[in-house]
């Protein structure tokens, strides 16, 4: 790292950072949650820390991402790696669905054994309900053309 960067360019990059940044551990539990990340999902870091990662993901698809999520912890690469961009729905703590972007970062400890993933989220709800109008009508002046 450059010795010109601030000595809490770290802390503020993650802290401040505009992207929601959510660290769960092997067992799903959150264990970091920064200001952006309330600013998209509604719940403060009192509410997320320690809670399930259930608090931000719609419960008709829970059973299909704990499925996933503990294959990887147990070992099998994830298939959303190197960056790749996600779109995924999610749930506000009013309740109202999103549609997100994420990336996710895996940590691993010395053994190289899953012990987390950060993921770097942003809300892409306005963009998908802009894609989805558009869908519609280009399918309705398919059927009137």
């Amino acid at each position: 790292m450059d010795a010109n960067l601030p000595a809490e360019f770290s802390a503020r990059l993650v802290a401040d950072c505009p992207d929601a940044i959510v660290y769960a551990d092997a067992d799903g539990k959150i264990r970091f949650w920064n200001q952006s990340a309330t600013r998209i999902f509604g719940f403060d870091e009192g509410e997320a820390l320690g809670a399930s990662l259930d608090l931000i993901i719609p419960d008709r698809l829970r059973p299909r991402h704990w499925e996933g999520y503990g294959e990887v912890m147990r070992g099998r690469p994830s298939r959303y790696g190197a960056g790749e961009l996600l779109a995924v729905p999610a749930r506000h703590k009013e309740g109202r669905p999103l549609s997100i972007e994420f990336t996710i970062l895996p940590f691993h400890d010395a053994a190289g054994a899953m012990v987390g993933i950060a993921a770097f989220l942003r809300d892409a709800t306005a963009k998908f309900e802009e894609t989805r109008a558009l869908r519609r009508e280009l399918a309705a002046l398919k059927q009137g053309g």
